[in-house]
């Protein structure tokens, strides 16, 4: 944590911030591509009301309830360009944390969702002092499994939800993973390891 203009941490090619009321037309935009928007709302955009005046005000309210954990913006380390936003968003006791992401498709195919999810976990486990870290996707969003398990997360379950109006892919049923407390220092030391061996 520094003190930087509410940066939570850095990375080698980002930095996550704390979201402000300004970055209402960030969060807008990055909703409004149909692709981003593909395995959650089958491609439909996020009304600017609603970010304005209910998503951005809720993970606003967060980051005093919770120190540590929260939805921050990803922004380019160099240019600080936003990117989108990763996640820690916490369990109604703070003992938890769902790990999540959402970039730009600019963003797509660098590992930018994998290195800051990778710090985002061990930011949760050697600094908040989480007992859990998961995350749940679409089976069929092959891109989003990938980062959780290149993060360190397992498969835990398929399991199926009824929706009033599925999205192409629902039929499939949706995908939780996690990561356990008492099995971090292991993913840990092979993550220190694979650095020391570059």
């Amino acid at each position: 944590m520094s003190g930087d203009g509410g940066t939570v941490l850095a990375t080698g090619r980002l930095r996550l911030r704390r979201f402000t009321a300004d970055d209402v037309n960030h969060l807008v935009e990055l909703d409004s591509d149909p692709e981003v928007m593909r395995f959650l709302t089958g491609g439909q955009p996020t009304p600017a009301e609603v970010v304005r005046a209910e998503h951005l005000p809720r993970l606003l309210a967060r980051y005093d309830r919770q120190p540590g954990l929260g939805r921050w913006a990803a922004l380019d380390r160099i240019t600080d360009e936003f990117l989108g936003w990763l996640a820690l968003d916490p369990s109604a006791n703070g003992t938890e944390a769902e790990l999540g992401y959402r970039l730009r498709r600019s963003a797509w195919g660098r590992g930018l969702a994998t290195e800051g999810a990778r710090a985002l976990v061990r930011h949760a486990f050697d600094v908040v002092g989480v007992r859990r870290v998961w995350a749940e996707t679409m089976a069929v969003n092959d891109r989003s499994r990938a980062v959780m398990a290149r993060a360190g997360l397992r498969y835990v379950r398929t399991f199926h939800l009824t929706f009033d109006d599925p999205i192409p892919g629902t039929e499939h049923g949706e995908v939780e993973y996690e990561l356990l407390r008492a099995d971090w220092p292991a993913v840990r030391q092979e993550w220190d390891a694979a650095l020391r061996a570059r």
